[in-house]
């Protein structure tokens, strides 16, 4: 142990530690790692008559880790008409759905990513993501993408911390 703090290897094993299991405690003499973490899987269904290789969503301990959401209205099956202003408020309809499987809700967003299928719709996007989460916003990301699942004018993924 002696040589592996000399060296440095301990702060790599220490944030390795926390990063994969959660909980880290070191009192100088050793290190003893204790793995507090749970993992729930929200299957859910994306749009009626798909078999998706992918959970809709992940909880790690109280993180939920939200997989990409289409504007998809579970009331048609379809996407959302109108393109991207509608079906971005469709998308936070749904992800406060998903939210919800975790006693969760769009205030415990911490960081969206957006993929957005034509820039230049960027301001539709923007006024409907505005209007769909609370204050304070979460981070944001948003990129331009080419060919979305369901030719979809956009696609939005979260991550969200559990209350």
């Amino acid at each position: 142990m002696n040589s592996l703090i000399k060296s440095g290897g301990l702060a790599a094993l220490v944030a390795a530690s926390m990063t994969l299991s959660g909980c880290v405690l070191v009192d100088g003499e050793s290190v003893h790692i204790t793995d507090m973490s749970t993992v729930e899987h929200f299957t859910g269904v994306a749009k009626a008559g798909m078999d998706l290789p992918f959970s809709k969503a992940v909880l790690v301990g109280n993180t939920i880790y939200l997989s990409g959401e289409l504007g998809i209205d579970p009331a048609t099956n379809e996407l959302a008409e109108g393109g991207t202003g509608p079906q971005t408020t469709q998308i936070f309809k749904n992800i406060e759905r998903t939210l919800g499987e975790f006693d969760a809700d769009l205030t415990d967003v911490v960081k969206c990513s957006v993929f957005l299928g034509d820039m230049s719709k960027y301001g539709e996007m923007n006024a409907a993501y505005a209007a769909a989460l609370p204050n304070p916003k979460p981070a944001r990301s948003t990129f331009g993408a080419n060919g979305l699942g369901l030719d979809a004018a956009l696609e939005i993924e979260c991550i969200a911390i559990k209350p």
